[in-house]
């Protein structure tokens, strides 16, 4: 068996602490020390499986592989989808893959952002599915409900099959609240999960059966794919062309073989700050406080302050979130419309809604912490053996000054070392480079100068990362 983890999406309502380049599916929410991916990952643990295949946008690719880092996973196999076609486009692109290794898994797709409490019957639930997937099934996962919810999909079960499922009579759509209320009181239906299990050549199967435009364009995107180490990076014009369509739509409500395992393990899709604050752990008030925060007659409120004191008086039902570089306000009951402020951010064109002010990348992270119409300051910190791009900017110099380390600089023809509280120039147009030979985190100071400081000046002439050398577009930092 082959987990399929699904680590698209942006998480536009749970922003400010998930952003398009750092999205939710990276972040710690549920978790003080594991991402969702990562506990998405960690909770496969005991099951006889192979290494897990991440799906995952081009931008995202430095973060998912830092992350699979962290478990002890380097080796496993990322495929990076170009653009974003939903999912069963997605998932074809990984049955693809899976069958042109030579086998014909069972795939078991997660969605990375996912939370489930009861880990171990969780397990238990995927070892029913499996003799069912073995035996051509595609199996869903319906989530036992636990109120009337107008914002799911629901599938309703109908005769046994095998033991412990039962075969799908049907999926219907985001029903009204009198409707949800039915489906709650008849106990036939369950809510849509978004996590499925079948063999490989099964889902090709139904897919070239309802869809065959769609699995058309996928077999030319990775049949033209190419591999850049643990990537595989999918061919941008030929799925650019490819329909967009999720499983359920594609296949699922559509093959003679969909089959339901009800699952009842403390499930959340964790959309909102309102549903985050329901899996919490609360006080005696009902409140969730994470980082520094202080209190007076507060009730039923989510706060979550990373940098600075926050204080609430006299409040109740709120969500509060404070960053870096934003601070978000919000009843609990409208926080499924926090992605109102994300478009109001996209039309504006303010990069609040792009990424925190830490940026990650494969050498490390930078922190914007001072800019002006001419000028702008950023904290550098480069990993052990790590170096930046050989580049140049055409409207910028910089100046490096370090505080904790030893840098090596290639400034133009010549190369030398920087060491703590000393500094160097990089002007206008100079071809440079930056690496840390040492066995310590190297950390500077950055400051450029210049009449445009976008992160799109940027001419890389070489990378030991695979980004493209070439001007960049704003998505693409130093």
């Amino acid at each position: 068996m082959i987990p399929i983890i699904m680590s698209g999406g942006t998480g536009s309502r749970l922003w400010p602490l998930s952003r398009q380049l750092n999205p939710k599916q990276f972040l710690p929410l549920a978790d003080d020390s594991l991402s969702m991916l990562q506990a998405t990952i960690n909770r496969l643990d005991g099951l006889d499986i192979q290494l897990p295949r991440l799906i995952c946008n081009e931008e995202h690719r430095f973060l998912a592989a830092e992350q699979m880092r962290k478990l002890k996973m380097e080796e496993a196999p990322i495929l990076l989808e170009p653009v974003g076609r939903n999912t069963a486009p997605a998932v074809a692109l990984a049955a693809l893959q899976a069958v042109a290794d030579g086998d014909d898994p069972v795939l078991l797709i997660l969605a990375a952002d996912h939370l489930i409490q009861d880990e171990a019957g969780f397990r238990e639930r995927i070892g029913v599915a499996l003799p069912l997937a073995e035996a051509g099934k595609l199996v869903s996962f319906g989530v036992v409900p636990t109120h009337p919810e107008t914002g799911y999909g629901y599938v309703q079960k109908g005769a046994p099959e095998g033991d412990g499922g039962y075969k799908v009579a049907k999926f219907v759509e985001k029903p009204d609240l009198d409707t949800a209320k039915d489906y709650l009181l008849s106990g036939d239906f369950y809510w849509n999960s978004g996590m499925f299990m079948f063999r490989a050549s099964r889902y090709l199967e139904e897919l070239e059966k309802f869809r065959p435009d769609i699995l058309a364009a996928c077999r030319k995107a990775i049949s033209a794919s190419s591999q850049d180490m643990i990537f595989t990076r999918i061919d941008k014009e030929a799925f650019i062309a490819c329909p967009e369509d999720s499983i359920d739509y594609a296949v699922m409500e559509k093959t003679a073989d969909a089959v339901v395992v009800p699952l009842d393990v403390g499930w959340s899709d964790i959309g909102s700050w309102s549903a985050l604050w329901e899996v919490s752990s609360k006080d005696e008030q009902g409140n969730v406080f994470k980082g520094d925060v202080l209190s007076d007659n507060t009730q039923g409120t989510y706060v979550h302050a990373e940098h600075r004191l926050v204080a609430t008086v006299g409040v109740e039902d709120l969500v509060i979130v404070e960053t870096k570089d934003a601070v978000m306000v919000a009843h609990k009951s409208q926080t499924q419309e926090v992605k109102r402020i994300v478009e109001q951010l996209k039309r504006d064109d303010r990069c609040e809604y792009l990424n925190h002010r830490e940026v990650y990348r494969p050498w490390g992270v930078y922190d914007s912490i001072d800019n002006g119409q001419r000028y702008q300051v950023k904290r550098i910190t480069v990993k052990p053996g790590a170096k930046l791009s050989v580049q140049m900017h055409h409207h910028r110099a910089e100046h490096w000054i370090v505080v904790c380390g030893t840098a090596r600089v290639t400034n133009g023809e010549e190369t030398y070392m920087v060491t703590e509280n000393q500094s160097t120039y990089i002007p206008i147009g100079q071809v440079h480079s930056l690496e840390n030979p040492g066995v310590i985190p190297l950390e500077l100071i950055e400051v450029q100068s210049g009449s445009y400081l976008g992160e799109d000046d940027i001419i890389r002439f070489a990378d030991n990362y695979g980004r493209v050398t070439e001007a960049e577009t704003k998505s693409s930092a130093t």
